[in-house]
């Protein structure tokens, strides 16, 4: 019931609200003179400036606090491809969450297009009016090339959130869960279910953090060098995961298993399979809005600590608390591009929120609304700005 009464004020609020951000001007036109300052001829001033140092647009445009929210509709949250029209209420959402969480303006752009060369164009030619590109919703394995290209042709932070700022969050909180359950990254086997933008990112970074056994898994089961089925970026994946080229389904990479990273289908982890991970296992199960498995039912399996993509659950995994200081760092010390280290010094700056007295079992990642995440990712990311 409370579910549906969230749904029903949802579609009732986006009526209401029409929108949910707008323009706001922070220049009065009052009087003529306020009229000249600001628009003709005053504005010819900062253009001249600007023509003859383009890096003069940092001082004198929004371009120094300013991200464009970037999708195609093509992978929107649970809903799948659902166009550029259908995704604009998720991207102004994202947009409120970089100004709200992060200070952070944001600019929703729904690309009526699925081409892959057609997107990147597009974003390279209205890269100019921003600081910083953050694509969302791309589904893969396009929005891996999509990144890769716009790193390689702009000068401005480009950062898949869907990839890194889940695999950001998900590291903190692994960071935190090993503490709890006092198990090293040397000696855990981890299962990655889901090979999508997700999971990819969240192998990547888990193997530069220091991983050394990994697994990943999607719905043909494990992934082998051997696999038929892989796409490109599947196939680079394969290569440096399951080190022991073990085939077979979920079930049998479990067995064993330390930590299972979920990013994939709802109820797709039975208590059989959590009961044969290894003692004190680690689950994050992020399928929304429906886990892979419920937490309950993990713990009475064995599971020691259980996260979700959920608010209504301990240890929610939620990117709101990576996204909005990443950029914010990024922006305030003038980064070309957002490297591994700045993902590693995140997820570090944000499993250090948890005091050692404070962790536990259902605490290990801060929450959405703690004030001092933002400051702490932004942090981070500026001490590594050369």
């Amino acid at each position: 019931m409370a579910e549906n009464h969230t749904l029903e004020k949802a579609l009732n609020m986006h009526e209401i609200w029409n929108g949910k951000i707008e323009t706001t001007a922070k220049a009065h036109v009052r009087s003529r003179e306020d009229l000249a300052v600001a628009y003709t001829p005053g504005v010819a001033e900062p253009c001249k400036v600007i023509a003859k140092d383009p890096e003069a647009a940092y001082k004198y445009t929004m371009k120094a606090n300013t991200v464009a929210v970037v999708s195609d509709g093509s992978a929107v949250l649970g809903l799948g491809n659902i166009g550029a029209l259908a995704a604009m209420p998720v991207m102004e959402g994202k947009a409120v969450l970089f100004k709200e969480f992060g200070g952070v303006n944001a600019v929703p752009i729904c690309l009526d297009t699925q081409d892959t060369e057609e997107i990147i164009r597009t974003v390279v030619n209205l890269a100019p009016a921003f600081g910083g590109i953050n694509l969302e919703d791309i589904s893969a394995p396009r929005c891996f090339e999509v990144e890769e290209r716009l790193k390689e042709l702009l000068d401005i932070p480009v950062f898949h959130d869907d990839q890194h700022g889940t695999a950001i969050v998900v590291l903190a909180g692994v960071i935190n869960a090993l503490k709890v359950v006092g198990k090293t990254k040397e000696n855990c086997r981890v299962v990655v279910n889901g090979a999508g933008s997700a999971g990819v990112a969240i192998t990547k970074l888990l193997l530069t953090y220091g991983f050394s056994y990994i697994t990943m898994c999607d719905i043909n089961g494990t992934i082998c060098r051997d696999s038929k089925h892989l796409n490109w970026m599947q196939q680079k994946m394969a290569e440096v995961t399951n080190p022991d080229q073990l085939h077979g389904t979920l079930a049998d990479a479990l067995k064993g298993a330390d930590i299972f990273i979920g990013v994939s289908a709802p109820n797709i982890v039975t208590k059989e399979m959590v009961a044969s991970m290894n003692s004190d296992a680690i689950l994050f199960a992020m399928a929304n809005p429906v886990p892979e498995i419920m937490p309950d039912l993990a713990k009475e399996a064995g599971a020691r600590v259980v996260g979700t993509g959920r608010s209504d659950f301990p240890n929610q995994v939620n990117n709101v608390i990576a996204f909005p200081g990443i950029f914010r760092g990024a922006l305030e010390g003038r980064a070309s591009q957002i490297t591994e280290e700045m993902k590693l010094a995140a997820a570090n700056a944000i499993a250090s929120l948890i005091g050692e007295n404070q962790l536990s079992d259902t605490n290990i990642l801060p929450e959405a609304f703690d004030p001092r995440v933002a400051d702490a990712v932004s942090a981070a990311i500026k001490a590594l700005i050369r």
